[in-house]
Formats: structure tokens, sequence, C-alpha cells
């Protein structure tokens, strides 16, 4: 009897261990699933002609700190888009609070079918103006609340837009982007400038700007860009582009038909390459075909 119940619990703590070990192999499993395409950058590519001729993989060639990288696929991606607008709300922006709503209002007169956009005022805090939506007399209802006031604390309110706004529509949304109007100067924010591009860079999210005049004068600011830099190096970090905010409608026929018409996946598995440091990443592509993708992929650390 003795040897009985202990071939029983022996028995059971087998089974035990076997569960274990599968539901480790099966949580492994699902992580892999997730990770099977690899990296994937969000690339803007088209042809300088009216060819109609699809842009494929091997019109491309993909480098990661120098070492060329094998493409694994590259798609177009028709998905609808989501844009946050990030519109400067501070005392001394010089651009009146008009000229805001009017440059605000091109993009809910641009965007296509399936498309939403979310906008958010900042000063020293960032509020929600107009959540997801598509109506035009809807968004523009909303934008009476935008004011003057404050200092802006920029890296701020993208972190809080990247956090709470974007990242809960991923990883089922990929065609995500920032539209900042502002000058590009942070004037307090807690967070750094480097942590921000850097999760922009991570999420794939693409940033465009209406560029206002700087308030600076093009002043230097300590541990920071200054406020020109900041546009830039927001931009071109994650494959967007610089609009002067008097080009607003301009600009918002632009960039929603350039991520309706122009926006592809692209996947790969990095060789030769270390995910604990900074990785240069350079797209080019054949004569005739335009491409643009961020410029920096971070460490895989936290």
């Amino acid at each position: 009897m003795k040897f009985s119940a202990r071939k029983t619990w022996l028995l059971s703590l087998i089974l035990l261990m076997f569960i274990v070990s599968a539901n480790a192999q099966s949580r492994n499993s699902a992580k892999s699933t997730t990770n099977a395409d690899g990296m994937v950058l969000s690339v803007i590519a088209s042809r300088a002609s009216d060819a109609k001729e699809p842009i494929k993989p091997e019109n491309l060639y993909l480098y990661e700190n120098g070492i060329e990288q094998k493409i694994k696929n590259f798609s177009f991606d028709p998905s609808p888009s989501r844009i946050v607008l990030l519109v400067d709300n501070s005392q001394n922006l010089p651009a009146d609070i008009e000229k805001l709503k009017k440059a605000t209002m091109e993009f809910a007169y641009e965007i296509f079918d399936g498309d939403q956009l979310f906008v958010i005022g900042y000063d020293e805090k960032p509020e929600i103006i107009q959540e997801w939506t598509d109506d035009a007399k809807k968004l523009e209802t909303s934008l009476a609340t935008f004011r003057k006031q404050a200092n802006p604390y920029l890296f701020d309110a993208l972190n809080l837009t990247i956090d709470e706004v974007l990242i809960p529509l991923m990883p089922g949304t990929r065609k995500t982007a920032v539209v900042l109007i502002s000058d590009g100067l942070d004037r307090g924010s807690k967070t750094s400038f480097d942590k921000i591009l850097g999760k922009l860079q991570n999420q794939n999210i693409t940033v465009y700007a209406l560029q206002i005049s700087d308030r600076t004068g093009g002043a230097y600011r300590r541990d920071q860009p200054k406020a020109g830099e900041v546009i830039t190096k927001l931009t071109e970090g994650t494959g967007g582009k610089v609009f002067p905010i008097d080009e607003a409608q301009t600009a918002a026929k632009f960039i929603t038909d350039e991520l309706r018409k122009n926006r592809y996946l692209l996947s790969y598995f990095p060789t030769n390459t270390s995910s604990y440091d900074a990785r240069r990443i350079f797209l080019i592509a054949d004569e005739g075909i335009s491409v643009r993708t961020k410029n920096t992929q971070p460490p895989n650390v936290k």
C-alpha cells in the first residue's frame, strides 16, 4: 500500500512537471509566433515616374551599422491611418490660435475613409482636445478649447501620446503617425529628448511637423537640442517630413496621401549586429525609387 501511494505520488509529480514544461513551451511558441517576422520597419516608398510596377524586395538594399541585411518581405500596407495632431498651446508660441485651428482642420478635410484623428493640445500639461474621430464638424467644435498659456512641455506630451494613445492600438494597428504643430521648443519636461526619440523609433511611429518659427531665435538649450533641431531630429529619425505651418493645406494633403498610398512594411532578421546596441539603419533603392524610414533602431533593453 505504501509502495502504491509512493508510485502514485511520483506519477503525479511527473505529470505536473510535464504540464509545466508544456506550458513553458506553449509560451515560448507564442513568443516565437509574435516575432516570426523578425524586425519590422515602416517604410515610405514611391516611384519617381507614373510606373505602376510594384516595388519588390529585390529593389531595396538595407544596412545595419554598414552590414547588409537580407530583406525577408516588403509589402504594401493598405490599412487606415491613425494620426495624432499634437498642438503647442504654450503662451509665447509665435502663432495665434486661429492659425493653429486652421492647420489642425486641414487634416479633417484630407483624411481618407477609415482614417481617424486624435488631437492633443499641450503646455505644461497635455490635454485631450478630441479623441479619435473622422467627423470634421465634431473636430471643429472641439478646437474651441485651444488656448495659449504657460510653458511648452513637449517631450512629456510626446511621452503621454505614445504611452496612452498610440501603444494601446498596437500591434493590430501599425500605421501610426504624429503631426507636431510646434516650433520644437521644450521648456521643463521631465522626459528627455533621447528617451522620446528612442520610444518613437521602437514603436515605428512616424513624426511629421508643421513647423512654426523658433521663438528662441535658435538659442542653445542645456542637455537637449535647439528647438529647430528637435523638429529635424524627430522627423528624420522616424522617417517623416517637415512643412512650414503656412503650408498647412499642402502638408495635410501630402501626409494623408503618403500614408494611404505609399506606406509599406519591411521585415528582416538582423544578422551580425547586436540587439543590445543602437543600430544605424540605412535603406536605399534602385534608381527611380525613393524610400524613407527611421534612421536608428534603439537597443533592445529596458
